[in-house]
C-alpha cells in the first residue's frame, strides 16, 4: 500500500504463473531433466585470483584431475585433487575427505561444487587447452598431469665374504697360543666302608659229615 494525496492506493500483486519459467517447479524439473552437457555446465566451479589474472576468466566447468579449495564445512581450507565427477547427483569426490560411516568405516565424502575454488587446472586435454587459449610448452608437470616420480633408494649391500686363511696360518696361531695351566686339584677323600649291619648272628647251617 502507498499513501497517495486523495487516499491509500492498493497495489494488487499479480500472481506468478504456472507457465512461467520462473516458477520453482520449472526449475526443479530443469534440475532434474537436464541433459549430461547441461550438467556439466552447472558444476562450473570459479577460479582463483592468480588463474583469473592468466585465463581471463571467472569460471570452468569442474574436471577429474584439477586441484580445489574447500570453502566451507568441516574440511574448510584443505587443497586436494578432484578424484571423481557424479554429474547425476551435482556432486565431488576428493583425495583425503572421508566420513566415518556407522561401521566404523571411511568412506569418501560428496561435496557440492559451490562449496569449491579452482587452485590449479589439468590440463592435460588439448581440447581444454585450446579453449583456454594455452600453449603446451607454457605448462608445467602438474598442469600436464605428470606425477613427479621420486628417486628409489639404492637397496643396502651386503657385507663381502671374510677371506679364508691359508692353513699354516692356523697351526701357526695355535701354536703362539699358550696352553691354559692345569688347575690345581684337591685329593678326593677315601671312600667309607659300608658298617656291618647290627643284630643276631646267623649259625652256620649243619653239614652233612656232622650227621653222619
Amino acid at each position: 500500500m502507498a499513501a497517495g494525496r486523495r487516499g491509500v492506493v492498493h497495489h494488487r500483486l499479480r500472481p506468478m504463473s504456472r507457465s512461467s519459467p520462473h516458477s520453482p517447479r520449472r526449475q526443479r524439473r530443469a534440475v532434474f531433466e537436464a541433459t549430461t552437457a547441461e550438467r556439466r555446465h552447472r558444476m562450473t566451479v570459479p577460479l582463483s585470483r592468480e588463474l583469473r589474472k592468466r585465463f581471463h576468466r571467472r569460471s570452468v566447468p569442474l574436471r577429474k584431475g584439477d586441484t580445489v579449495r574447500v570453502m566451507k564445512g568441516s574440511y574448510i581450507g584443505r587443497e586436494e585433487r578432484v578424484q571423481k565427477i557424479s554429474r547425476r547427483d551435482y556432486s565431488v569426490t576428493l583425495d583425503n575427505v572421508t566420513l566415518k560411516s556407522g561401521e566404523e568405516k571411511l568412506k569418501p565424502l560428496p561435496i557440492r561444487t559451490n562449496h569449491l575454488l579452482l587452485v590449479r587446472l589439468n590440463l592435460a586435454d588439448e581440447w581444454r587447452r585450446e579453449t583456454l587459449k594455452v600453449r603446451a610448452d607454457e605448462l608445467t608437470p602438474e598442469e600436464r598431469g605428470e606425477v613427479a616420480e621420486t628417486p628409489e633408494e639404492p637397496a643396502p649391500t651386503a657385507a663381502p665374504p671374510a677371506l679364508a686363511s691359508p692353513a699354516g696360518a692356523d697351526d701357526d696361531d695355535e701354536a703362539d697360543e699358550p696352553e691354559p695351566e692345569p688347575e690345581a686339584t684337591e685329593p678326593a677323600a677315601p671312600a667309607a666302608s659300608p658298617s656291618p649291619k647290627k643284630g643276631r648272628k646267623s649259625s652256620p647251617k649243619p653239614s652233612e659229615e656232622d650227621d653222619a
